[in-house]
């Protein structure tokens, strides 16, 4: 192949396979937060060896727009991963008021990798748009109105059916990949076999980047109406940043409505809504005031401790009913990290 030509072969595949090693340790890595300094570490390092090699494919010329899938090299075709890989990592970050920066950063690995996997016949989906729905018009409240609205709700009828039909072909894929792994692992595997497994990995990498992109858009969404935005680029580069109390995990729900509903699930999990999020950063001194909602003008203490006492009543309420949940049913019945993408901490 080209790149073993060039000499870079060896060293590339070496960059590739430690950037890979480096996301799966810290997918499945037993740290309970990947906030740990020790997990992102190994984030830093696993971006720093597939953006080398990134550039080396891209100085090697790899790839080109009008070649055919039949006329890459077998063992060139795990290079095509390295787009999807970038932005797997590149979620994993968890510096908050960098967040939408990294969102849009591997959002633009995703699609990139999706365009190339388009470009030589790689499996059948819509790509999608370029740049996240909402940038051209980030400054106009809300486009579209009852029309768009209709139209969302059929889109979002047809993408819960093409997600069930995802996650069937992902675990077919995940159990023909588990089953190839150790041949092609331990170099018994012939051409015919590498090519397949190296494809089915791409197919796999398919369908999570086309999940990620959804999520990334929907976290989007709320971000930016937030105005979280114009305040992430506030503090300039040379000010001591305060040290913030690290978040614990809860799920984020839009409003106390949903979070009764996600609660349900999550025993273990604390719920609270965007407007709660907020308060607890700010007067973590994180947020500046005005993001979170002012008090409203007008309304008396006694209105106030009386709604704050209702409140309180209604998660006493939730505590209890979560404890009271058999967690264990609910494990076995749910593969782990199974709907996580609410977790936005």
């Amino acid at each position: 192949s080209m790149a073993e030509g060039a000499g870079a072969g060896p060293r590339l595949a070496e960059l590739l396979a430690a950037g890979r090693r480096l996301w799966e340790e810290v997918e499945t890595g037993a740290e309970p937060s990947s906030g740990a300094p020790a997990v992102q570490d190994k984030v830093r390092q696993g971006l720093d060896a597939l953006q080398r090699a990134a550039a080396m494919v891209a100085q090697l010329d790899l790839f080109s727009e009008n070649e055919e899938l039949e006329e890459i090299a077998s063992a060139d075709l795990k290079y095509l991963l390295l787009p999807a890989l970038l932005g797997a990592l590149t979620l994993k970050q968890v510096n908050l008021s960098r967040r939408l920066e990294h969102l849009e950063s591997a959002r633009a690995h995703f699609w990139r990798f999706l365009k190339v996997c388009r470009n030589y016949g790689l499996g059948s989906f819509h790509l999608p748009p370029a740049s996240p729905p909402g940038e051209e018009d980030a400054g106009s409240p809300s486009p579209g109105g009852p029309a768009a609205a209709q139209r969302s709700l059929v889109a979002m009828a047809s993408s819960r059916q093409a997600k069930i039909e995802r996650y069937k072909q992902k675990k077919e894929l995940e159990n023909r990949l588990a089953s190839m792994r150790t041949s092609v692992e331990s170099g018994q595997a012939d051409e015919d076999q590498i090519r397949e497994f190296y494809i089915l990995q791409i197919q796999k990498w398919i369908n999570t980047s086309l999940e990620e992109i959804e999520s990334i858009d929907q976290e989007m969404v709320i971000l930016r109406s937030r105005g979280t935005a114009k305040q992430s680029s506030a503090p300039p580069h040379g000010t001591s940043r305060q040290v913030r109390a690290p978040l614990k995990p809860f799920i984020l729900t839009r409003d106390a409505a949903q979070a009764k509903v996600f609660g349900a699930g999550y025993p273990g999990l604390p719920t609270m809504t965007v407007d709660d999020w907020y308060e607890q950063r700010r007067r973590q001194g994180v947020v500046s005031g005005h993001s979170a909602h002012q008090r409203t003008p007008g309304i008396t203490d006694e209105e106030l401790q009386k709604q704050q006492q209702e409140k309180k009543e209604e998660d006493d309420d939730e505590e209890a009913l979560q404890k009271a949940r058999n967690w264990d049913d609910w494990k076995d019945t749910h593969p782990r990290g199974y709907g996580n993408r609410q977790n936005v901490g």
